[in-house]
């Protein structure tokens, strides 16, 4: 997937409403290698839809403060990686806002890793 293509893939579902499957739900625990990363939030992907790495689309949930295996979310956010080859989504909560500053805050835990940086509607 052309770097354009990804581009156009996650700008078509901001400000949407998507059905997302978590996969990794709040309080998970990803042990790879030495490292061990906890999930403070839940994050999970929209089945069916691939992303530029050939795995389904992730996405970061905020705004829910417990773990679920499924939830319905608005886009508000698009976290973009320069140095990767997939961005992700940012689903947000009924009723719920966020700033820029509290996405990426929210989403650092594993951005951190990247040279990322974040978008909203």
């Amino acid at each position: 997937m052309s770097p354009e293509e990804r581009e156009a893939l996650v700008q078509k579902y901001l400000g949407t409403t998507v059905k997302i499957a978590i996969d990794r739900p709040k309080g998970f625990v990803h042990r790879k290698g030495d490292k061990t990363l906890v999930y403070p939030i839940n994050y999970g992907y929209i089945p069916g839809v691939l992303g530029g790495d050939g795995e389904e689309l992730d996405v970061y949930l905020l705004g829910v403060d417990e773990p679920v295996g499924e939830y319905t979310c608005r886009i508000a956010g698009i976290v973009y990686r320069r140095n990767d080859v997939e961005d992700k989504l940012i689903g947000v909560a009924e009723g719920k806002n966020f700033t820029v500053e509290e996405m990426t805050a929210a989403v650092h835990f594993q951005e951190k890793y990247y040279d990322s940086y974040v978008v909203t509607e």
